[in-house]
Parts: structure tokens; C-alpha cells; sequence
């Protein structure tokens, strides 16, 4: 007996044929277009960036660093009358170069002349005392050896002949100081140098208690520039330069220049000639004296700059500015490893020259670093380093 499948198992096998038949179909078509897509997804994939990159080395370098500075002459000096008097002339302009010993102002020498002449005339009745207290004596002296008179009359005789004699050096002493004033009504410069303002004028009143100077004379052919550091500073300053004392440190230390308010340099360099003993205990610093010669009289007492010392740095590692990123208070540069991978590296900065910073450290001779295009890595990509112009950015970053 043959069996015979019923209509609905006919129609049953067919739909399960057709639906693997449909999935074989759609697993070929899946299968064939992703591998018709992988070559156009990786056509697509953009090449690493293209970036010039500079090899760091070591180099010596100097690096300048400026102080606020004040300067004074080597003597600035208030002209003060030493009598009181009225100012007869006035012999010089505000201003002017004057020569040592150069009268400036005379004094009235009207009263002081009649003192002068009143002195001597008490000299001259002194030394006539004198005179008589020895013919006194001369008298007395035969009488006594006659024993006609006493011996005390004698030497009454011999004591106010040593009475005139002192009074006599006490006139002459009168005589010197009177002179000595009638000397002070001349008021002459003690150095030479230039004359200060003039607020006295002929014909004033003056004194030795008077609260304001005649006026103020300052020698500027040569000035003493006066700046601080501060105590760190200064440790490193003494760790920089040479020397067993400060003596012979001040022998080794380079000259240094000084730039004026204007921002010019002066044309003449200076040297450091004077250390302070001790540190202020108010504001924590040092002076140092540093000596400019001043032959043109450029500059003045009271004038103001910056002392600028250069220090010099060996085994230096110079960084441009420019390839360079500042994020949070910390300075970072794009370090380049072996496989062309960036790292982000952060640096310690000791100084600055020019457009370049001088590194302290996170970074060692022969690392390369990216140079521009900094806006458009990341860390840990990959990038194509060019060092076409690897040579040229070495001599840009150390001018």
C-alpha cells in the first residue's frame, strides 16, 4: 500500500524550503557586501598628520634677569651754612658744574668782622697784662732778696704774671674762633660736581638750624647704582659664581649692564663693587652696590632703572616658546617616541631667552618634540614626524 502525503504537509514543506532558502540568500548578500565595504572603510581612514619636530640638545646659554635699581651719585651732599647770617651773593646757577674749593655763597661779614677785631684787641690787653705782671715782678724780686719786702709779695707777683699769660691764650683762642667764623661767612664747595636748586636767594637769613639745605651738590662722575635680592635670589647668586669670600666672589662677577626708564640700555657697563653686610629685616633682601662711569653725565642723582645680570647656563635645553602648551599652571611640550606615538610631557621652566625657554627638567638631550600644530594632536596619536626642517628650528630655537 503507497502512502500519499495530504495537501497540508505539501504546503508545509515548501514554505520551510523556501524560508532557508530566502536566509542563505540573505547571509550571501550580507557576507558579499561586507567585503565589497571593508577596502572603502579603509580607504577612507585619514592618514597620520604630517608635523615638523625638533630634536632638543644641550647647549650653554645665557639668560638675563632685571632688578629695580636707584642711583646716586658718589657723594651727594647737603650744603648747610655753619653761622647765621644774611646771604650777601649768591655766586652760582642751579645746575652748574663747580670745582672743589669754588666760592658758592657769602655770607654778611659785617659782624663777624667786629668780632674778629674786638678779639684781637682783648689779645692785645691780654699780652699787656702780661707785660706789667712781669714788671711786677722784676721789682719785687731785688726788694726780697734785700728782705725789704716779703716773699709773698713776690709770689702774689709771679701768680698774676701766670694769670696773664692764661688769659692770654684764652684771647687768642677768641681770636681763632672769631676768625674762624668771619672764614664761614665763604661757603665753598667741598667737592666738585653740580649745584642742586637754590631755594635760598641774596638777601635771605640764614642758619645752621635751618630746616632746608642752601642747596644739595652731587659728584655724578661716576654713580652708584643700589638694587636688592631677595634671599633666594641670593643663594643662587652665590651658587652661580665663584669665590671663597665675598670678596673674591665680587673679583669673579661679570659686568652688568643697566637699563634705563626709558627702556635703553646705557652705553657703559658696570661692575658690582659692594655686597651689604646683613639683610634688611624689614622686606627680607640684600643691597648690592654695582659703579657705572658717568663721564658725559648722563645720568643723575636720583635717577631710576634696573640692574640686569646675565647668568650663564651650561648643559641648557632650549624649548621654543611656541611649541609649548599651558594648561593649569603647568607648561607641557608633545614628546615623540620611537613609534612616531606623542606623549604629553610636563617641563620645569629655570629661565627665558627670547622666544625659547630654558628647561630645568622633563626633558633630556636627543628627545624630539613636536614643533607646531599643536591645536591638532592628542596624546598617544600617531603622527608622521618631519624633519626636513629639523636642522633650521634647531638654529631658530637657539637665537
Amino acid at each position: 500500500m503507497n502512502y500519499m502525503p495530504d495537501f497540508n504537509e505539501t504546503s508545509n514543506n515548501v514554505r520551510l524550503f523556501n524560508t532557508i532558502i530566502i536566509s542563505l540568500a540573505t547571509a550571501i548578500v550580507l557576507f558579499l557586501a561586507s567585503c565589497s565595504s571593508t577596502p572603502a572603510q579603509m580607504a577612507a581612514a585619514p592618514p597620520p598628520p604630517s608635523l615638523p619636530v625638533l630634536t632638543v640638545n644641550e647647549t650653554s646659554q645665557q639668560t638675563f634677569v632685571d632688578y629695580p635699581a636707584s642711583i646716586q651719585g658718589v657723594s651727594d651732599l647737603e650744603i648747610r651754612p655753619q653761622i647765621a647770617g644774611t646771604i650777601d651773593r649768591v655766586l652760582v646757577n642751579e645746575g652748574q658744574k663747580v670745582n672743589k674749593g669754588q666760592l658758592l655763597f657769602q655770607i654778611s661779614q659785617l659782624p663777624f668782622r667786629a668780632q674778629l677785631n674786638n678779639a684781637k684787641a682783648a689779645l692785645s690787653a691780654a699780652k699787656a697784662a702780661v707785660l706789667n705782671a712781669q714788671l711786677e715782678i722784676d721789682k719785687l724780686t731785688p726788694l726780697v732778696q734785700a728782705k725789704v719786702v716779703s716773699a709773698f709779695q713776690l709770689q702774689t707777683a709771679k701768680t698774676t704774671h701766670q694769670i696773664a699769660l692764661a688769659n692770654v691764650e684764652q684771647a687768642k683762642a677768641a681770636v681763632n674762633s672769631a676768625q674762624i667764623n668771619l672764614n664761614y661767612t665763604q661757603i665753598k664747595a667741598p667737592i666738585s660736581g653740580n649745584i642742586g636748586r637754590l631755594p635760598k636767594k641774596q638777601g635771605s637769613l640764614v642758619g645752621p638750624t635751618d630746616a632746608e639745605a642752601l642747596t644739595q651738590l652731587s659728584d655724578v662722575h661716576e654713580v652708584h647704582v643700589y638694587f636688592s635680592l631677595a634671599e633666594t635670589d641670593f643663594i643662587n647668586f652665590n651658587t652661580t659664581y665663584p669665590g671663597n669670600s665675598v670678596a673674591d666672589r665680587i673679583k669673579h662677577l661679570p659686568a652688568v649692564s643697566l637699563v634705563l626708564a626709558d627702556q635703553t640700555i646705557y652705553p657703559v657697563q658696570g661692575k658690582i663693587d659692594m655686597i651689604d653686610g646683613q639683610f634688611d629685616k624689614t622686606t627680607g633682601a640684600i643691597t648690592l652696590r654695582a659703579s657705572f662711569a658717568n663721564s658725559k653725565g648722563l645720568l643723575r642723582s636720583g635717577n631710576t632703572g634696573k640692574v640686569r645680570l646675565g647668568l650663564t647656563h651650561n648643559n641648557a635645553i632650549l624649548v621654543p616658546q611656541s611649541a609649548t602648551v599651558e594648561m593649569q599652571d603647568k607648561v607641557f611640550v608633545f614628546s615623540v617616541g620611537k613609534d612616531n606615538k606623542v606623549s604629553k610631557v610636563a617641563i620645569s621652566i629655570e629661565g627665558k631667552s627670547g622666544t625659547n625657554y630654558l628647561i630645568k627638567d622633563g626633558l633630556k638631550a636627543g628627545q624630539q618634540i613636536v614643533l607646531s600644530g599643536l591645536d591638532r594632536i592628542q596624546d598617544g596619536q600617531l603622527i608622521q614626524p618631519d624633519k626636513k626642517n629639523d636642522k633650521i628650528a634647531q638654529l631658530i630655537s637657539q637665537k
